[in-house]
């Protein structure tokens, strides 16, 4: 504890450090008041008693993740995530379309300059048309003063709620260049943790004394494992050929230094279950149009993938997650792009050829530990079902696993990796005396590779 206290007061002695911290703060406030102020002409207590109903359905994820906004018809209601998804978008184009593909490899400072610009328009037009289907959502479950014409609603709260996204991805950008941590990271997961103590709350008066800390046993095993998956790397020996000593080469490696291409057990992060979340969407919507005709049967099977913790859910989503890992780490990791990287730095693995055979083999171990990580991301992904099944409320159970989870353990370290490195270069000790945050692993001449795909 005197150590935990000694660390906070070098964090507050560093005045860089310092003010980042403050500065990001305030954004987070900001960013919190908003997530409160109704959209005019919108009924908040409709809303609430509709949200109160469907309570476990894929509206209430979408929820989870602008802390409460979207159910609140708030300025913020779309949150940061049409954002996201231009930025998905845009990173799926530069796989396949060359201009972006140019942009983003080859243009260098002013390339990715294009590519925010494009990003940022994208973001508007996504809002436009996600913030038409939420209106239209609201005014149909009879959340909209009557009183107020039609046209004028719509056409005054769709500028809100696009103003509303574009400047959350403005905060996002701020903390991103002023504060510390990634910015629209960090608007997402103060948006989840906003569910959290109401969650906590509910699940501790429902349950008895035991239940409750058996399960925030479980809840910390889970965290921790998921920790692993996210840190978890596979270590392939690479060894240079020649080494600069003074105005000399060497053909001896120097001493105490390791060389290593690291591939992520998890390479495509929490993408695999945005993309399979995505698509799970649809069924929701064809649902909401065959509620009024068709067979009993059809509706029924529908509505079902529409409830998180229903099995036919839970057992397209895990198929669904595997698929988009195996896809995704195929367009992140560039075996190609590593081998020749490791030809230009005259560099090879030991027992492999240089050239076709580097890629192969590090297109093989990435193939193998990608199984075990999709598999593990598949489970972390539909724990929350789990936790529903054994008596979990559903607010709290969102956080046993799933995106929320993945989301709160990614942000978390890569802060306090920003964090610690403030304080190394300041000479002082870190956050952690054991373990390994990614700042303060072993160094890699490749590292930045996989990171820049």
């Amino acid at each position: 504890m005197k150590k935990f206290i000694t660390t906070l007061k070098n964090i507050w002695g560093i005045k860089e450090l310092r003010n980042r911290i403050l500065f990001t703060l305030g954004i987070l406030m900001v960013y919190r008041f908003g997530s409160y102020v109704v959209l005019p002409g919108v009924i908040p207590a409709v809303l609430e008693e509709q949200s109160s109903n469907n309570a476990g359905d894929l509206l209430s994820l979408i929820n989870s993740f602008t802390g409460g906004a979207f159910n609140n018809a708030a300025v913020f209601a779309l949150g940061i995530m049409p954002y996201i998804t231009a930025s998905i978008i845009i990173q799926l184009m530069g796989f396949a379309v060359p201009y972006f593909q140019r942009l983003q490899q080859k243009e260098g400072e002013s390339g990715r300059k294009k590519i925010n610009q494009i990003t940022r328009l994208l973001t508007l037009a996504i809002t436009l048309v996600q913030g038409g289907g939420y209106l239209t959502y609201v005014y149909q479950i009879g959340a909209v003063d009557p009183s107020i014409p039609r046209g004028i609603f719509w056409f005054s709260n769709i500028i809100i709620l696009s103003a509303g996204t574009i400047f959350a991805m403005w905060l996002g950008e701020r903390i991103t260049d002023r504060g510390i941590g990634n910015g629209v990271s960090l608007l997402i997961t103060i948006g989840i943790i906003a569910t959290l103590p109401q969650a906590f709350a509910l699940e501790f008066q429902t349950q008895n004394l035991l239940m409750f800390v058996l399960e925030m046993a479980i809840l910390f095993i889970i965290i921790m494992a998921t920790v692993l998956i996210v840190q978890g790397v596979r270590r392939i020996p690479i060894q240079f050929a020649k080494r600069a000593v003074g105005r000399g080469t060497s053909s001896l490696p120097q001493a105490g230094v390791r060389d290593y291409i690291p591939l992520k057990v998890n390479a495509s992060g929490v993408m695999p279950i945005i993309f399979a979340q995505a698509l799970m969407f649809l069924p929701a919507t064809v649902a909401q149009f065959a509620s009024s005709g068709g067979e009993a049967v059809t509706n029924s099977f529908l509505l079902a993938l529409n409830d998180f913790t229903s099995a036919p859910y839970n057992i397209i989503y895990f198929f669904l997650v595997v698929i988009f890992t195996y896809v995704y780490t195929a367009l992140m990791v560039n075996p190609q792009q590593y081998a020749e990287y490791l030809k230009r730095q005259n560099a090879f693995i030991p027992g492999i050829k240089p050239g076709k055979p580097t890629a192969d083999f590090i297109d093989a171990v990435t193939t193998r530990i990608t199984l075990p990580g999709s598999v593990f991301l598949a489970l972390i992904a539909i724990l929350p079902a789990f936790a529903a099944a054994f008596g979990v409320n559903r607010m709290f159970a969102m956080f046993f696993g799933g995106t929320s989870l993945l989301i709160l353990v990614a942000v978390v370290l890569d802060t306090l990796q920003q964090i610690e490195s403030h304080l190394l270069m300041r000479r002082y000790d870190g956050l952690v005396k054991s373990g390994k945050i990614q700042g303060r692993s072993g160094s890699s001449r490749v590292q930045g590779i996989g990171a820049n795909m």
